[in-house]
């Protein structure tokens, strides 16, 4: 259970110098990456992830590859130092810890299923749900951070906010998800590519 934590936590860096957003470029930035979600049906990314807790000195690092197939199958594959892979599929979480396999019902947990579409909307970056979260808007040199503030209460105690920083072009480039410890994961994408073909078989378990 402790790696599951550990996989489902996602951060990223801060953005220097940040400023808020007027309502215009919050409105611009929201159809910018809607429109790509939408238009997004694979994603292949590297990725590495750092796992930042207050009573160790050096964030704990590990490297992986990203598979996301619309409309919501999810593939987080470690690689260093461990093999350890996780899937999101039909409403289940099946896991491959070094050849032991197991599997996880997430449609039987509210929170596990609601934590499932969080991770599938962060990935694309389309969060934009103000019934959902309060959506904060920054931006800084060519990128944009959004902060995502869960208002769902019991949701909260376990994550104070997503935090996202999106490219000039509408691109995930960090995901950050924030616990109330102050903890926090972080995950920086690379070689992100878009709409290139997924065979099925990779979310195979």
């Amino acid at each position: 259970m402790h790696k599951l934590i550990f996989i489902c936590c996602f951060v990223c860096c801060s953005i220097q110098a940040q400023t808020k957003m007027t309502t215009t470029e919050a409105e611009n930035l929201k159809a910018l990456v809607k429109l790509q979600a939408e238009t997004t049906k694979t994603i292949v990314s590297d990725f590495t992830q750092y796992k930042h807790l207050d009573f160790l000195s050096n964030d704990i690092v590990t490297k992986g590859r990203l598979h996301f197939k619309a409309p919501n199958l999810v593939k987080w594959a470690y690689n260093h130092p461990f093999e350890y892979a996780v899937i999101f599929k039909n409403e289940s979480l099946y896991i491959n810890d070094e050849g032991h396999k197991s599997q996880i019902d997430i449609g039987a947990s509210k929170m596990f299923k609601q934590l499932n579409q969080l991770i599938v909307k962060s990935v694309k970056g389309d969060m934009f749900n103000e019934a959902e979260f309060d959506i904060t808007y920054y931006k800084a040199a060519q990128k944009s951070e959004v902060h995502f503030s869960p208002k769902n209460p019991e949701f909260s105690e376990f994550i104070t906010s997503f935090q996202i920083i999106f490219s000039k072009k509408g691109d995930v480039e960090q995901v950050k998800m924030i616990e109330p410890s102050g903890d926090f994961t972080k995950i920086v994408f690379s070689n992100r590519t878009l709409n290139t073909p997924v065979n099925h078989a990779v979310f195979n378990h």
